[in-house]
């Protein structure tokens, strides 16, 4: 029961963050690691954010599609993010999370990644020089007060790329 009440408080909280936020730069971002690379991706577009959780594998399909779970008694395609844009893959540990972002666009799709970070604002960072040769659903990127650079995630292009949506060999 305990618990319960936790996630009530934790939802009621982050409710009254989202509330008190106007617009995408003053937090209506959320933050991911996958791998050693920092994204950012709309929390319009963003979904749940789960454990990882026991996948389904599916023969003949490319090394960084791991398969399908089952969450909540729906069916999402996961990918692991890193391994995806050729990184090392994300190793499946406490930390690790699968990241719903396809619900919102008609489709079930789930995102491997190394951590969640939590909500970011733009307000902080300050836009950096854009990788000619990425992907459309990654040509905006920022840098923090450290350093670090972010990439904005597009997850709309990245449910139209066809490389993404071809995982099989």
């Amino acid at each position: 029961m305990g618990k319960k009440g936790n996630l009530r408080d934790f939802q009621a909280h982050l409710s009254s963050r989202l509330a008190d936020t106007s617009n995408q730069n003053a937090a209506g971002l959320l933050g991911i690691q996958a791998g050693s690379e920092y994204w950012l991706l709309s929390l319009y577009d963003s979904g749940e954010i789960v454990p990882m959780t026991p996948l389904t594998s599916v023969p003949l399909t490319k090394g960084w599609y791991l398969g399908i779970a089952n969450i909540r008694g729906n069916l999402y395609s996961v990918a692991d993010f890193s391994a995806f844009q050729g990184k090392e893959p994300t190793p499946h540990n406490a930390s690790s999370r699968l990241l719903l972002i396809g619900t919102r666009h008609g489709n079930n799709a789930a995102l491997l990644v190394t951590r969640a970070l939590g909500l970011r604002s733009l307000d902080s960072m300050t836009p950096a020089t854009a990788d000619l040769d990425a992907p459309a659903w990654a040509c905006q990127a920022y840098t923090d007060s450290e350093g670090r650079r972010w990439n904005m995630l597009n997850v709309k292009e990245l449910l139209a790329d066809e490389q993404f949506m071809e995982i099989g060999i």
